[in-house]
């Protein structure tokens, strides 16, 4: 009787991780935040800057308090939202080319896993910023807010993470440093100039309007505001903070969807 072996090098494939693990992530979580220990000009970057900016924007309009007590609120979700797009896509693209993230996916570690540990880490850093900058414009420059001021943190933390979501995703499609802030011209600049900073969104050209309903870094500035000019808790705050977080989740999966183990 003929027996059939199995060959020696055929081994079965080892079972797929699964989309999300909580050990995993906050596995993968604490790694990136031992990284970010050891990058003082990381952290400063994330953390000094926005609280900077805002300092000097207070002493910019120091002759016209009402100046910046109407746009302070805005840049104060904007201001983080662009720093944790920036350190974020760099920071993710540097492992993808300095070979780490193919390491890592060769281990029993799925794309959701990476993208949800990445957002935990840059999202405890997104937290300290948050509440520094939210502290420093409330009680310290004088921002002038109808609303609670925890309001505008919750707001102030998903623009934060928001920002990190966009640089996670943004980062599978450029294979240098270079190229990861050449995407802020693209993915930044035109919700910067369409979110009703400069100018109410309904004096726009309805066309520009139409876009600019459909970009979270509107909503963003709309829940800033809501906080600024209302006691309560609006519908339309409630409203503007689903969108954002809603925006950020949605970019989350489009970036573990889209996650590469190495440039081209």
């Amino acid at each position: 009787m003929t027996t059939t072996t199995p060959t020696s090098g055929t081994r079965p494939a080892p079972a797929a991780p699964r989309a999300l693990n909580a050990s995993r992530t906050n596995a993968t979580a604490a790694r990136v935040l031992r990284q970010l220990r050891h990058d003082p000009r990381t952290i400063a970057l994330m953390i000094v800057i926005p609280c900077l900016m805002l300092f000097l924007l207070r002493y910019v309009f120091d002759g016209s308090p009402q100046t910046f007590d109407n746009i302070g609120a805005s840049l104060l979700g904007i201001f983080p939202l662009i720093t944790m797009f920036l350190v974020t896509s760099i920071a993710t693209l540097r492992e993808r080319t300095s070979g780490t993230l193919e390491r890592l996916l060769a281990m029993p570690l799925g794309k959701g896993d990476l993208i949800a540990g990445y957002a935990l880490a840059f999202g405890t850093i997104a937290i300290i910023q948050s509440a520094l900058a939210t502290g420093l414009a409330v009680w310290f420059l004088g921002l002038d807010v109808t609303g609670s001021p925890w309001l505008l943190l919750l707001v102030a933390l998903l623009d934060a993470l928001l920002g990190t979501a966009l640089g996670l995703f943004v980062s599978a499609f450029a294979s240098s440093e270079f190229q990861a802030v050449q995407f802020m011209p693209a993915v930044i600049f035109p919700q910067l100039l369409l979110c009703g900073l400069f100018t109410p969104r309904s004096n726009m050209h309805p066309a520009l309007e139409a876009i600019s309903n459909v970009l979270p870094m509107s909503y963003a500035v709309d829940g800033m505001n809501e906080v600024l000019k209302h006691t309560d808790m609006t519908a339309t705050f409630v409203r503007d903070v689903l969108v954002v977080a809603g925006s950020a989740l949605l970019v989350l999966g489009l970036g573990a969807a889209t996650l590469r183990r190495r440039t081209a």
